[in-house]
């Protein structure tokens, strides 16, 4: 069906031959007219209003802010290095020690008295530190059985906070509150791990009335370690 509002142009009734020469020159004519508008089309665009509108539409849509205010909320969100607690730089642990031959253990550490219990029983406070969280337990010296455990989440630090030094040194006095009143008053401290809460943890302990006779860092070291992984992007 032919649509009547379409103007149709009809060719003349000429021979085939003459009807596809008329044909060919039509086309090429055609070609060679949209040759010319494709040519000049950069030319008279940025000229047309509607064109300059969509363009300057298209560029207000493209912005970058809300990428770099993310990154900033996550660094306003990681807790501060050091939050002001006493003991994080330095703490006196060392008062106790007259000459530099007692900082070490010898062959007879062992067999030494200390408050009427020989070094080898005294009870050990474990200290496992890690940057998201510091966990406390009291365990005896022979058996190792467990008879107190402090975190900082049970203290009730939540998300990052709880790595905090602050976190751990108030986590510290309540373990060290309580193990007072469970009768632990010479203790041994193996702290394990890095992280913001070592000597903050150490302090606190000694802040709750704990005697503390001796520190052992068992942090595990790989002499051979694998390929580390990528520094974190904030």
């Amino acid at each position: 069906m032919i649509d009547p509002e379409v103007e149709t142009v009809a060719l003349p009734s000429l021979p085939l031959s003459d009807k596809l020469q008329a044909g060919n020159k039509q086309g090429s004519d055609t070609m060679f007219v949209l040759t010319r508008i494709a040519r000049n089309l950069p030319k008279f665009l940025p000229q047309m209003s509607i064109c300059r509108q969509e363009a300057y539409i298209g560029s207000r849509s493209i912005h970058t802010s809300c990428t770099f205010n993310r990154k900033e909320d996550v660094r306003a969100s990681l807790p501060p290095i050091d939050d002001g607690t006493e003991g994080e730089k330095s703490i006196n642990v060392d008062a106790i020690i007259q000459t530099r031959d007692d900082m070490f253990p010898t062959g007879n550490t062992m067999n030494v008295l200390f408050n009427g219990i020989p070094f080898s029983q005294v009870p050990i406070c474990n200290i496992r530190v890690s940057r998201n969280n510091t966990i406390f337990t009291m365990t005896e010296a022979k058996t190792g059985e467990v008879k107190l455990i402090r975190s900082c989440g049970i203290e009730g630090f939540k998300n990052t906070r709880k790595g905090s030094n602050v976190a751990a040194q108030a986590t510290a006095i309540t373990f060290g509150t309580n193990a007072v009143r469970k009768g632990y008053g010479t203790i041994r401290v193996r702290i394990q791990g890095l992280g913001p809460g070592r000597m903050s943890a150490i302090k606190g302990l000694q802040m709750a009335g704990l005697n503390i006779i001796s520190i052992t860092d068992s942090t595990p070291v790989s002499w051979w370690p694998p390929r580390p992984r990528k520094q974190r992007r904030l």
